[in-house]
């Protein structure tokens, strides 16, 4: 059950701040960068910066506001959020069960339909630079139409009973190679995989001294990687023949060039926009 403060007068609140640009009849515009049609993953970079929960060390995390500004900033190929299923199906960006840790509400994020999703607010940590105002965490519907072609995607599927929904959302929206759904589960990945998603499989460190990653090469289109993990097994998971393995989370410029000398070829961050600088600064890029 919902604690701390009522719904229904949060909810008054809910439009003001817009989560989505809309076009006639209430749609979402589609994107002019998509030309013929959106961008996918075949025009990432050949090293990729992924804004890990937007970068959840500059920007409130699975925010839409955070969202936006890592894009706008430019400082990241690709944005990464988490994905929860609402009581009544609805995927929403969310990343703990529950509500307690990131909004000013307490209790399970399954335990609310989308009607009381309306009244949530992120609480941004004091820590973040800047000044960001509370907001409603958007569906994963908004963020697809905000985002979708503009830049490539990466959601993850926090509940596997979302996958069907999530497919769908992407499938409807053309949007099947420009977002990576992600899992632990690499059973999940080759569920996603067979639903002509692009699958991605994250794993810890501990994980890794024991996975043989080329065994899911068939269906596993991105290898998510702790920079924790031991030399031998980053390289064992950069020689399993999938085609992208990327590091997870990193934050410094030491930790950035160690996974990119053993061989990884993206860098998965709570931190873009310093890395980015960075790298401007003569880091590697």
């Amino acid at each position: 059950m919902v604690t701390s403060i009522a719904l229904t007068a949060l909810a008054t609140a809910a439009s003001v701040v817009p989560l989505v640009l809309t076009g006639p009849a209430g749609r979402a515009p589609a994107p002019l960068e998509w030309g013929a049609g959106p961008l996918t993953v075949a025009a990432l970079p050949r090293i990729t910066y992924v804004a890990h929960r937007g970068g959840a060390r500059e920007v409130p995390e699975n925010s839409m506001t955070g969202l936006m500004a890592a894009y706008e900033r430019g400082t990241a190929q690709v944005l990464d959020f988490d994905t929860r299923l609402l009581r009544d199906g609805t995927p929403v960006v969310f990343h703990d069960e529950t509500l307690n840790r990131t909004t000013y509400l307490g209790g399970a994020v399954h335990g609310l339909d989308a009607q009381e999703w309306q009244g949530v607010r992120l609480r941004p940590k004091d820590r973040l630079p800047g000044s960001w105002r509370s907001e409603r965490p958007p569906t994963v519907a908004e963020v697809l139409d905000r985002f979708g072609g503009r830049i490539v995607l990466m959601l993850e599927a926090k509940d596997p009973r979302a996958l069907d929904r999530l497919a769908a959302l992407i499938r409807a929206r053309g949007l099947a190679r420009s977002v990576f759904v992600n899992s632990n589960d690499p059973e999940v990945a080759r569920r996603a995989h067979h639903l002509g998603l692009l699958a991605q499989v994250w794993r810890s460190a501990e994980q890794l001294r024991t996975d043989r990653p080329e065994r899911w090469r068939s269906f596993v289109d991105l290898l998510d990687v702790d920079h924790r993990a031991r030399d031998a097994d980053l390289l064992r998971a950069v020689r399993s023949g999938i085609p992208r393995v990327w590091a997870h989370t990193v934050v410094t410029d030491a930790q950035r060039d160690r996974v990119l000398a053993l061989g990884c070829d993206g860098v998965i961050t709570d931190a873009p926009g310093r890395l980015a600088r960075a790298a401007q600064r003569g880091a590697r890029p």
